[in-house]
């Protein structure tokens, strides 16, 4: 199968649908951190090209609810990011998935079809995660653990605080693969 990974640097979720035998590409502005097959570019110049699957994970940056203190002076890009959204979600490609925190696009597009917690999925955080689908089934839990730490939430400020709260964790990246990337 063919899999577009979009708006993914590091290269987790690309990496999880290859260790399952597929043809799996990540795309994003970013170089990827991980070797592989990546493009460096903007994904909206890619939908077109015979994916059998997209997972997207498009940057929260001005959608997350919690930022929303700040809305107020970010309306255009917020308009853009949805713009953006709705784009990947309209992408000529059967099966599709759109992960982002809880964010403003449940109100301004449409409420997620599931929201997964990391404890579902063999690690002891909680970080809702929320997923629109299109042709995929809501992802079953694998490894339901103890523990509940909001080790994102808690993360201290810095230049780097962006990129590790955007990165998918292993087991829920391995369920998207092993759930989604059966043939």
């Amino acid at each position: 199968m063919k899999v577009l990974v979009a708006c993914e640097f590091s290269g987790a979720v690309r990496e999880a649908f290859a260790a399952q035998g597929h043809d799996a590409w990540s795309c994003d502005l970013l170089p990827t951190e991980v070797p592989g097959q990546h493009i460096v570019g903007d994904v909206l110049d890619f939908l077109g090209d015979g994916w059998d699957l997209m997972v997207a994970h498009p940057p929260c940056t001005h959608l997350a609810v919690s930022g929303a203190r700040w809305w107020v002076d970010k309306q255009q890009e917020q308009a853009d990011a949805l713009e953006f959204v709705r784009a990947l979600m309209a992408a000529p490609i059967e099966r599709i998935a759109l992960e982002n925190p809880v964010s403003k696009i449940s109100s301004a597009i449409r409420k997620p079809d599931q929201i997964v917690q990391p404890w579902q999925f063999g690690h002891g955080e909680t970080k809702a995660t929320c997923l629109w689908l299109k042709g995929l089934p809501k992802l079953r839990p694998t490894d339901v653990v103890e523990g509940r730490e909001p080790k994102v939430h808690h993360m201290a400020p810095g230049p780097n605080r962006w990129r590790e709260r955007s990165r998918t964790y292993a087991g829920i990246a391995a369920a998207m693969a092993n759930q989604w990337g059966a043939r």
